[in-house]
């Protein structure tokens, strides 16, 4: 049997029939989001603390802050009305620049057990927390001269968190 013009033969029809069924099986399978179904949001945090000095590390080597001090956290917890774990930070920004101070709170958010953001705190948003002592975040020192006290004295981030 001869195909008629502008009509593909008779295998090659069945070979794209064929092809289009295995894909419509295959691909839905490539699509689904197994980390988004499997992972539950309301985790509590177990590193909490590391992750938001990680956090704030980044934060910090863009603006311009050397050191930190009175530094803050409370526990993470679940509040009324939120389906995610927060928990408060607050601390006190020394710049590179003699005199240049800041204080700051912001709000760490979390998902799944991780970090998801961290960000200024709106008024009134970390009133009621119990903030603890935040020697993690104390002990944060960037730049060539933290480098360079970190050498003599043995201590740094990396030895904090056992890297």
């Amino acid at each position: 049997m001869v195909a008629d013009e502008g009509e593909p033969p008779m295998n090659v029809a069945k070979t794209s029939r064929w092809i289009l069924t295995a894909l419509a099986l295959v691909l839905p399978a490539c699509s689904s989001d197994d980390y988004a179904t499997a992972t539950n949001p309301n985790i509590a945090p177990a590193n909490y603390k590391k992750e938001i000095v990680d956090a704030l590390r980044n934060v910090f080597m863009t603006n311009d802050t050397a050191t930190v001090s009175n530094a803050g956290v409370s526990d993470p917890v679940l509040r009324p009305g939120d389906s995610r774990y927060t928990a408060c930070v607050r601390y006190t920004t020394h710049g590179v620049v003699p005199g240049q101070i800041g204080d700051a709170e912001r709000i760490a958010y979390f998902h799944g057990g991780r970090l998801n953001q961290l960000i200024p705190a709106n008024e009134g948003q970390c009133d009621k927390v119990a903030y603890k002592p935040f020697p993690e975040l104390d002990r944060l020192c960037l730049g060539k001269a933290c480098e360079d006290q970190d050498k003599k004295s043995g201590f740094g981030l990396g030895n904090l968190f056992g890297r």
